[in-house]
């Protein structure tokens, strides 16, 4: 079992109580993140003494996935002797989907995201659920999603909170049923609910009660490197080719100078999603076309200078 040198103590975020909750969900993707954020939950689940409680689940993302990511993802789970489950979404994969739906994900419209992966984690939920009901639990199953979203990334990662509740209109706990009586007040009244006042349509309902929690989500890049090495987990060699993220190969989200990096590594991938642009006639962004990527690959000898890129 690996152990971790390093363990950062949340940089003052206060640790929710693991032990009251049935289930520990750790999303991995194999990236650096994801790396860190499972070093530093198994810390505290060992001084909780839930280790048990740990299940490690990839969304799978099929051919739009960096090559050997889904094994990676189970090589860091065995490290520290934890359960590892894969998902991934029943039907045509990532860039299939793109064809039938004749257009590319957005940053306004992350389909991607919920499709294949928010819906396929939360069968996971239903599935734990069902394993404890059978186990003998009454009530509803407390079940704790950790994430390794981080602040830096991006302003809509800096607004989350570390902790939340990923409340739902059928989750009866006492602020989901407070929300949707206000809801229920203001469409009585023909008024548009506020965001304040919406329960939201998170994972929760009445067979279970999910909690969000965001381990680093305070920490830097340097801080999640320096517990990467501590960890003594392999890291995906996409990073030593010169990607500062471990995310789809083409991820709609990254710079222009990862997208090409990427290209330049991945150039079967690239050349297909440039011929699905151009059969569907929908650009890969609206400031980059993915023909436009695939000639700067080609003209570009050297490895570009990476940008991070905002998520």
């Amino acid at each position: 079992m690996v152990h971790s040198q390093l363990a950062f103590d949340l940089f003052g975020q206060e640790v929710p109580d693991l032990a009251s909750y049935q289930w520990i969900v750790a999303n991995v993707s194999a990236g650096k993140d994801s790396m860190a954020m499972l070093t530093e939950l198994v810390v505290h689940a060992t001084a909780a003494g839930v280790m048990d409680r740990i299940v490690v689940v990839h969304a799978d993302l099929g051919e739009a996935e960096w090559e050997g990511t889904r094994e990676l993802a189970a090589e860091h789970a065995a490290a520290y002797g934890l359960r590892f489950e894969v998902v991934a979404r029943t039907g045509s994969g990532l860039i299939d989907r793109i064809e039938e739906r004749g257009m590319f994900p957005s940053a306004d419209n992350r389909w991607c995201t919920s499709d294949f992966k928010r819906g396929p984690v939360r069968r996971l939920f239903t599935a734990l659920v069902r394993e404890s009901e059978a186990a003998g639990h009454r009530g509803q199953v407390r079940i704790l999603n950790v994430m390794g979203l981080r602040a830096d990334e991006s302003p809509a990662r800096r607004k989350l909170l570390a902790f939340s509740h990923d409340g739902a209109w059928t989750c009866p706990c006492p602020e989901c049923r407070r929300r949707r009586a206000l809801a229920e007040g203001y469409k009585a009244r023909g008024q548009k609910v506020p965001k304040h006042a919406k329960p939201g349509w998170g994972a929760s309902n009445t067979r279970r009660h999910v909690d969000t929690w965001l381990p680093v989500h305070a920490w830097t890049t340097a801080d999640v490197w320096s517990a990467v090495w501590a960890s003594g987990l392999r890291v995906h060699p996409a990073y030593a080719a010169g990607m500062p993220r471990l995310s789809c190969m083409f991820c709609i989200l990254a710079s222009r100078s990862a997208l090409v990096r990427s290209a330049q590594l991945n150039p079967g991938p690239a050349a297909r999603l440039a011929a699905v642009e151009a059969r569907i006639g929908h650009r890969f962004r609206l400031d980059v076309s993915m023909a436009e990527i695939v000639a700067e690959a080609a003209a570009t000898p050297e490895p570009p200078k990476v940008a991070c890129w905002q998520g």
